[in-house]
């Protein structure tokens, strides 16, 4: 790390760690500095000025849950979002360093540390920092993958025909099914492709924001309303208007969306001037809008106009010719946003997961994916690098021989058990099963 001429500030609120890293550090870096408590660590930063942050996931608080390192990763990142920030955890608190790398962390360290290792970690953070490339700030592109079911060919084929046109277009399917991956690619070949899509989850939307939201606001409307406010139909001018869970639109608002589409204009909240808007819709939803229309939970006027063209997205269980390219594509994407020295996934591991049903669909399985990424210490991925419930192991049971499938039960749980060093509490959670059903497996495998 000399080279980079790098300056690591640790913060732990144990002094013989503090002191430790600090002999181990200072012969490698341009600068190591070390406090005892989060409460100094803004000025430190701004007086220090740090590359990378070794920081403590609890300090001394009556409750060490790993929140309190949660708390102030979200503080440096908001603060300082260039710095890159390396976890010390426990092993207890490994699901929390997982969850701080997706918050932003750069990588975790687990106690007590291997000091090659430590090193090594971070002296990638270092060359993360001083390259610049801040892979972590930038959300992957999503990738659609069509795959060769009969359900997803006539889908592309209707695709590439509406595409092109301004027709709105309603996906449903279930959630995790990539609905919103499939309106980037309706977007990607149409016409509008020059300008980013708007998009807008209408579910996490109050009825209060509703109008607000969607349609913009005049200072001065309501409380709090210091400002003018464009809403989204009018940032989606010219470009693509994505409308994800259109389904849960309150009855007595779907009339003041009708009147815009109908109109083709907004009227922002407070004001009495109409814009003129141009845009191409695509709307999703996860429910049955004709049978919330029979039911009078949605205008019937509303639906007719929002499912000029309707695609169903097939669950992931009908569409398992897409499991090994999903999982080859999540692979790659999270090695490079985590930085991990992952070179490919075992033929076995994929086996693995094409015989799975994922009840959340594409999302269940890219969580799965990323989760193994983070964790495995492996350079190919193995079946035992990926979590997968016992439900989900039940259910591959009637696709797979038995002996096939006790063998590679058997191979997860002694790879889990060498892990977590005989932990059991530790194994039974990385398995998502119950300590009661991982010692009738260790009794029935001798393990």
């Amino acid at each position: 790390m000399s080279t980079l001429n790098s300056r690591i500030l640790v913060v732990d609120d144990n002094a013989g760690i503090r002191a430790t890293l600090k002999i181990l550090l200072a012969p490698h870096c341009g600068a190591v500095e070390a406090i005892a408590s989060p409460k100094t660590l803004v000025s430190t930063m701004q007086t220090f000025r740090p590359d990378v942050v070794l920081l403590d996931m609890n300090f001394e608080t009556d409750i060490n849950t790993g929140n309190e390192g949660l708390f102030w990763l979200t503080e440096l990142k908001k603060q300082f979002p260039d710095i890159e920030v390396v976890l010390m955890t426990a092993y207890a608190e490994v699901p929390l360093a997982v969850e701080g790398m997706k918050r932003g962390a750069f990588d975790f360290v687990v106690k007590p540390w291997n000091n090659e290792q430590l090193m090594e970690t971070l002296s990638s953070a270092c060359r993360q920092r001083k390259s610049g490339k801040e892979s972590k700030e930038s959300a992957p592109v999503a990738t659609m993958l069509w795959g060769s079911s009969p359900a997803m060919t006539d889908i592309r084929r209707t695709v590439e025909k509406v595409a092109p046109t301004d027709a709105t277009v309603l996906i449903t399917g279930e959630n995790g099914t990539g609905k919103d991956v499939l309106a980037n690619e309706i977007h990607r070949l149409s016409n509008r492709a020059g300008k980013p899509m708007v998009s807008v989850d209408i579910g996490s939307l109050s009825e209060s924001l509703f109008e607000s939201e969607l349609f913009g606001h005049v200072k001065g409307a309501f409380t709090d309303a210091r400002t003018d406010h464009t809403g989204k139909f009018e940032l989606a001018n010219g470009t693509t208007l994505f409308l994800d869970e259109i389904g849960n639109i309150p009855l007595h608002l779907q009339s003041k969306l009708l009147r815009v589409l109908q109109n083709r204009c907004v009227t922002k909240v407070g004001d009495t001037k109409s814009v003129p808007i141009d845009i191409r819709l695509i709307c999703a939803t996860n429910k049955d809008l004709s049978a919330m229309v029979r039911d009078g939970r949605f205008r019937e006027d509303l639906f007719y106009r929002i499912n000029t063209v309707t695609l169903m997205l097939p669950p992931l269980r009908e569409r398992t010719d897409e499991v090994a390219s999903l999982v080859h594509l999540f692979t790659e994407r999270y090695v490079n946003q985590y930085h991990r020295n992952v070179k490919g996934v075992s033929d076995e591991a994929i086996a693995l997961l094409e015989r799975c049903v994922w009840s959340g669909n594409v999302r269940e399985l890219q969580n799965c994916v990323e989760k193994a990424v983070i964790m495995s210490d492996n350079e190919v991925l193995l079946p035992e690098d990926f979590q997968i419930a016992e439900n989900q192991i039940n259910i591959a049971r009637s696709l797979v021989t038995e002996n096939s499938l006790e063998a590679a039960e058997e191979r997860v749980i002694r790879a889990a058990v060498k892990k977590y060093n005989g932990n059991l509490s530790l194994v039974a959670k990385s398995l998502n099963i119950s300590r009661p059903t991982l010692y009738n497996r260790l009794k029935k495998y001798g393990i």
